[in-house]
């Protein structure tokens, strides 16, 4: 039957063969098939992929990472991948390496659904990273994947398998994205977990410094690291690290704490230390001096060291008796030894405050050693202020003369206006308040209130100088030439006869004798009159040289006391 159907095929027949013959060719080409090797030539193995086609592939896609030649012969099976049945000259395309690669990402594919770690070679460098051979495939290690800290250099990590973990995949494109930090990150974190679980607080540990920062350094107490805080290295202050440690240095802390959410360890190295604040309120009693190393100065105070890891706070407002408002660091220097005295301890908040006035003398308190209230003291006139005159004194303190204290006579303002800053004055002392800081002076007090006793009565006779002349009356001072007293003299006044009562009749600096009608003390006036004056002496004239009745006329009875007068002058 074969043989008819060999010598005389029918149509049917001759289709079959060919399906038989090309059948599933569209679905091997494009996937990895199975083929055998028929000869080696040169450097090109001859395999036969069935289809009674043949196909060349160079030897060296048969090489493993780090063989020179590959181990192929004759007669042995291999997989390629089948990219065309036939080509012009009647060939398959294969390729050995499209094989190993198709086979390298359906197996990475599903290592990537597992999220499990994958074998691979660092095997070149290219921009912004490294090329990695996964068995087949080809991925991209970003520079920044490479390790947990930077690395300067790779050099002993390529060629060298490794696992690392696969970020992202992308078939239709190719692409693979790997990392190396996500398996030491990994493996980092289980290490660390199985250390921090070994840890308990309070113990006592050995490290080496790994890193020093402005804050602290990182130790490392075998495989994990724990921060020691700038503020836990010692109980004195530490400005930086650096002062204490160098990085390598082997130190002895204690884990002060440790955080099991974020793995995080606290180291200290002070707490190994006695606790120099214990018994502070016995060793530095309030209201004693000691002597202390100025630290550090800020805008509200400096700091004092009294002894290593106690420190005092020196306000600003306790640092000196005269200077106030001034920036600490213009009375103090950083390291400046200085006396200071106790004003309060507070252990619970490790709190000293101290004073630096109160080891020196209060310059109130000397001033009023030295001048008593009613003594006699000369300064210059630091500022004229609406209330009255600043005097600079001893020690740089200053002693104010109020308005009221200036002149007796004349108002405040116009006392004011005959001083100037810089002059120099005398003044009394009137009052010391050393807790207010506060001094009270007064200028006119130096000659004596003439108002005060009987110095000036109703009725007496004084002798006036006229200082102005007005249509009113006339201005007059009288009395003791360093505090004179003032009066006003009203044009009625001036004279018993209404003709001669014209204030014009006098001139500025003449002389002339007036009565005390009218003494008000409260009020600080005398009231005078030239009329008075006359009129008291006409009645004693009358008196003593007879009455007009008598027959002596009025002329004869002035002329006779005018005469009388002028013999006992």
């Amino acid at each position: 039957m074969a043989d008819d159907l060999s010598l005389n095929p029918s149509r049917d027949d001759f289709s079959a063969l060919l399906d038989e013959s090309f059948g599933g060719r569209d679905i091997m080409e494009g996937q990895v098939v199975r083929g055998t090797v028929v000869g080696i030539e040169k450097d090109f193995a001859i395999i036969d992929v069935g289809l009674k086609t043949e196909g060349r592939v160079a030897l060296k896609e048969f090489s493993q990472p780090g063989e020179d030649k590959p181990a192929l012969k004759t007669g042995d099976t291999v997989e390629v991948f089948l990219e065309r049945v036939e080509n012009a000259l009647g060939e398959a395309v294969i390729s050995r390496e499209k094989a190993r690669r198709e086979e390298a990402w359906t197996r990475l594919e599903a290592v990537y659904e597992r999220n499990e770690p994958v074998m691979g070679v660092i095997v070149g460098r290219v921009k912004g990273g490294f090329t990695v051979d996964l068995g087949g495939a080809s991925a991209f290690l970003p520079g920044s994947q490479v390790d947990i800290r930077p690395v300067r250099d790779v050099g002993p990590l390529m060629g060298r398998e490794q696992p690392f973990a696969i970020l992202k995949m992308d078939r239709p494109r190719g692409n693979i994205v790997v990392s190396r930090r996500a398996i030491l990150e990994e493996a980092r974190a289980e290490q660390r977990t199985e250390l921090v679980s070994q840890l308990q607080e309070g113990e006592v540990r050995e490290g080496v410094v790994k890193n020093i920062t402005d804050y602290g350094a990182f130790v490392d107490l075998g495989g994990i690291d724990g921060l020691l805080h700038v503020t836990d290295m010692s109980w004195k202050r530490v400005n930086h690290p650096s002062q204490v440690l160098a990085v390598g240095d082997t130190v002895k802390v204690q884990i002060v704490k440790i955080n099991p959410e974020t793995q995080r360890i606290s180291l200290g190295m002070k707490q190994l230390q006695s606790d120099p604040w214990d018994g502070v309120e016995a060793k530095y009693p309030v209201g004693a001096k000691f002597t202390g190393r100025i630290t550090n100065i800020t805008d509200y105070g400096a700091f004092v060291e009294l002894e290593p890891g106690v420190e005092g706070l020196v306000h600003v407002s306790e640092m000196s008796w005269t200077k106030k408002n001034v920036h600490p660091g213009k009375i103090v220097s950083t390291s400046q030894e200085v006396e200071v005295v106790v004003l309060d301890v507070d252990p619970s908040k490790r709190r000293v405050s101290l004073g630096l006035k109160q080891a020196m003398a209060n310059p109130w308190e000397a001033f009023l050693e030295a001048h008593p209230i009613g003594s006699t003291v000369e300064g210059e006139v630091k500022n004229a202020t609406e209330f009255g005159l600043f005097i600079g004194l001893d020690n740089d303190i200053d002693g104010m003369v109020h308005l009221s204290d200036l002149d007796w006579a004349v108002s405040g303002e116009e006392a004011m206006a005959r001083y100037n800053k810089g002059d120099v004055v005398k003044a009394r002392v009137l009052d010391v308040d050393v807790e207010k800081e506060r001094i009270s002076l007064g200028i006119k007090q130096l000659a004596g209130d003439p108002m005060q006793g009987d110095s000036f009565r109703k009725g007496q006779t004084v002798t006036c100088t006229v200082t102005e002349v007005t249509s009113g009356g006339i201005e007059v001072k009288f009395g003791e030439d360093d505090a004179p007293m003032t009066a006003f003299i009203r044009k009625s006044d001036l004279s018993r006869d209404r003709a001669d009562q014209r204030p014009e009749r006098f001139a500025v600096g003449d002389r002339v004798d007036a009565q005390i009608t009218n003494v008000d003390k409260a009020a600080r006036r005398v009231s005078l009159s030239i009329k008075a004056l006359e009129m008291a002496e006409e009645k004693e004239a009358i008196e003593q040289f007879g009455s007009s009745d008598s027959g002596a006329s009025l002329g004869d009875i002035l002329g006779a006391a005018l005469r009388e007068k002028a013999q006992k002058e």
